[in-house]
Order: structure tokens, then sequence, then C-alpha cells
């Protein structure tokens, strides 16, 4: 099976083919993503919160996310590896932001970057990373790094004229050339309408189900993170986890590990 690619992404619009993304940031997570079959893998900045324990994804910075994604990219053979651009590592200048997103790409084995925000204020930004040959997936809706503007995680695009603003900036960040768009946290029929405004691919979260993709944090799907209204738990990973570690450990303190079958002769 030939890699995924950006274009690949917008091939899958055309066809009507579902785009499958989950979040990695550690290389056997992202191994076995890869050979189940996932299309995109998101070594995203809610790795600050899942990982690290932060409350938000603001206090990442760029060395971690290549060293995450450097071990999402050494375990993946097929998946498209997308890494985000943290806070503050685009919003300076073009410039910087092309460095940043060139460590992502050259260090981290990313194939392309995601930023937040709309062309109004990061069109020059997407067109520097476009020229430097690393493809743009946009993000709009809630902005998690903007959640100190936004007043917290709250669903965007409600009433008419905020629809038609995301609308609009949709349109504009497609105008630029990005591969595709996160949409975070808005109503369904207003993903639904995105969608069928745009010729690049829709990945939703919290978004309905007519986006042409969907995206969950790892850890919420395993039952391991934040439990929300637009994330389903696929496993109780965590519970699974609990009972091993708690039979380990009452095996160790009664003696009964090791036992012989696990001691050299």
């Amino acid at each position: 099976m030939p890699r995924i690619t950006a274009a690949t992404l917008v091939e899958r619009k055309r066809a009507g083919d579902k785009i499958a993304m989950l979040t990695a940031y550690d290389y056997p997570s992202a191994q076995l993503m890869d050979a189940c079959g996932v299309d995109v893998i998101l070594v995203g900045d809610s790795c600050a919160m899942v990982m690290m324990g932060e409350e938000n994804t603001l206090n990442i910075g760029m060395d971690a996310m290549v060293h995450h994604c450097r071990m999402v990219s050494r375990a993946t053979k097929n998946a498209l590896v997308i890494g985000d651009l943290p806070y503050m590592s685009y919003h300076v200048s073009p410039e910087e932001a092309v460095r940043n997103a060139g460590r992502l790409v050259m260090e981290g084995g990313a194939q392309a970057v995601k930023l937040e925000g709309p062309a109004s204020k990061f069109g020059p930004t997407i067109e520097a990373l476009l020229r430097a040959s690393i493809p743009v997936m946009g993000h709009l809706g809630l902005t998690p790094q903007s959640i100190n503007t936004l007043g917290g995680f709250k669903v965007q695009g409600r009433g008419e004229a905020a629809a038609e603003q995301l609308v609009r900036e949709a349109k504009a960040l497609q105008a630029l050339g990005c591969c595709g768009l996160v949409l975070e946290c808005i109503p369904a029929y207003l993903g639904a309408e995105v969608t069928r405004a745009l010729d690049i691919p829709t990945i939703g979260i919290g978004a309905g189900p007519d986006c042409d993709g969907q995206v969950l944090v790892m850890h919420d799907m395993l039952g391991m993170g934040m439990y929300t209204k637009f994330s389903k738990v696929y496993a109780d990973v965590k519970t699974v986890m609990a009972d091993a570690f708690t039979d380990y450990i009452h095996e160790v303190k009664a003696g009964a590990f090791p036992s012989v079958e696990h001691s050299f002769k």
C-alpha cells in the first residue's frame, strides 16, 4: 500500500472515501495505528494535556513537538503524519513559521503541518509554508491555542453571522492552498455546509457526521483522557491497565512473582 500524502486526501474527497485520523505521540501507538490502516496520524499539541498533564495546549514547545513527531514518523509506513505547529511557533512572522515547520519535517519526519486560525491572520504564513513545499492543514471552529481569547472550550459558529463567517474563512483557507481543514466543536449542520462548500477535505472533531473525515485524540477514545460529548470510548483501556498494575503489585508483595517460570536456572 503506497503512503498516503496530502494530495491523497483531496483524492479521497473527490472519491467520497471517508478519512480516519487519530492522534499519536509515541512509536508503539503509531506503529499499531498504522498497521490497523488509519489514514492520517496527527502529532497534536494535545500532547501537552494527555501526555504531560498540562491544563491546555499552550505549554508545549517546538523541541517537544519535534521529539514526538520523530517517534511517530519512525513507526509509520502508510499513514500521512501531520505535525501540529505549537503556540507561538508561527505567530511572530512567516519566516519563523517556516523555520519551525521545517524542523517538524526535517527533524521530526512529518509530511505536513497543521496550524490554527483564519487566513485573515495567517494568510502570509500559510503562503510562505507552501512556498517552502510544506503542505498545510488548516483548523477552524474551536481553536485550542486561542482558549484565552475564546473564554474556554466552547462550541463555535452558533448563530447566522458566526456560521457565515466560518464558511468564508474555510473558503479563504482553501484558496490559499491548504490540503484540508480540521473543524472543531461546531454545529453539525455547519460542518455539513462547510464540507459541501469546499473541494478540500474537512476533518471533524465535534463537527457532525457529514465531514469528509473524523479525528479523535487517542487517549480519549481509549477511555484514558477527557470525556467529551463528541468523543466515543471504543475500549476501556484505563481499567485494563489498572487491573494489570494492581495484579502485579499484589503478586510482588505476596512473593508470587517472579516464579520459577520467570527465573533463570
